[in-house]
């Protein structure tokens, strides 16, 4: 039985680091087309087991965008640990995922964030994750587009999902020193584990194909729109927060940084400038 279990559960790891590879070579061949740039990549080792793919684009329209993906395993710290579950008789853990923020030049078009992962320990496996936007100047109908297209994506799953998990979302991302929110939201998730994989990943997967499609389709409807000096300081005024966010809540941040991770990968989500005024 155990021995079953064990090729079960490698089944499951090579489908979604593959999934997720898979999503980063669409987002990065999209992004490629409608940049006319091509992103700079780098392999990656990390010490204690595994590695990543970092890309990072500067180009014409993004100003800077990263699609970074990795597959990693080891031990957890006996601090770091307590907070994930199934690592109580065992630190072992084995993470893969894809990570992907752009930030843009034009001042109009809203920063994007999207990640989702795998996490098994010894005892507990689980899909996280989500998207959400950061625009400097909001749009309605940038606001109205996305989310509408999320809670359709989400209702073919579960009726449920959207409104739980853009709770979480506004939650999370949620600056308490600031009392504002980073962005317009999206969603957020984690400890998925419906006890049916095929099911979780396809729902993994249709967030991921949701988010690629948004990105080309709402940069290729902005990225013409005029802006000015005003709308310049906006954005990295903007950006600040989204700096803070990151350095003082991101999970994901705290994770790559207590597993060992790549610096560079783990910080790619940073802006090219900001400013505090």
């Amino acid at each position: 039985m155990a021995g079953n279990l064990e090729i079960i559960l490698e089944d499951q790891k090579i489908s979604s680091s593959k999934w997720f590879r898979e999503l980063r070579n669409q987002i990065v061949g999209s992004i490629e087309k409608i940049d006319n740039s091509v992103f700079k990549e780098k392999q990656w080792d990390r010490d204690g087991g595994g590695g990543g793919l970092m890309s990072i684009l500067k180009g014409n329209i993004f100003e800077k965008v990263g699609v970074n993906i990795s597959t990693v395993h080891g031990k957890f710290s006996n601090e770091f640990r307590k907070n994930i579950p199934g690592t109580e008789k065992d630190p072992s853990f084995w993470a893969s995922g894809i990570s992907v923020v752009a930030h843009m030049k034009n001042p109009k078009i809203a920063a994007a964030h999207f990640n989702t992962r795998y996490i098994v320990t010894s005892s507990k496996s689980w899909f996280g994750g989500g998207c959400d936007l950061t625009p400097a100047i909001p749009e309605k109908e940038e606001t109205e587009n996305f989310h509408s297209g999320l809670k359709r994506t989400l209702d073919q799953h579960d009726q449920e999902y959207y409104s739980q998990f853009k709770k979480e979302c506004d939650e999370y991302f949620y600056l308490k020193h600031r009392e504002e929110p980073r962005g317009i939201g999206g969603i957020f998730f984690d400890y998925l584990n419906s006890n049916n994989f095929e099911k979780d990943l396809n729902f993994i997967k249709d967030v991921g194909q949701y988010f690629s499609n948004f990105i080309s389709s709402n940069t290729n409807r902005k990225k013409d729109l005029d802006y000015d000096i005003n709308d310049l300081k906006k954005l990295s005024h903007k950006r600040s927060r989204y700096v803070e966010f990151n350095l003082l809540h991101d999970r994901g941040t705290l994770f790559g940084l207590k597993t060992g991770g790549n610096i560079e990968a783990i910080l790619m989500s940073m802006p090219p400038e900001a400013k505090w005024e």
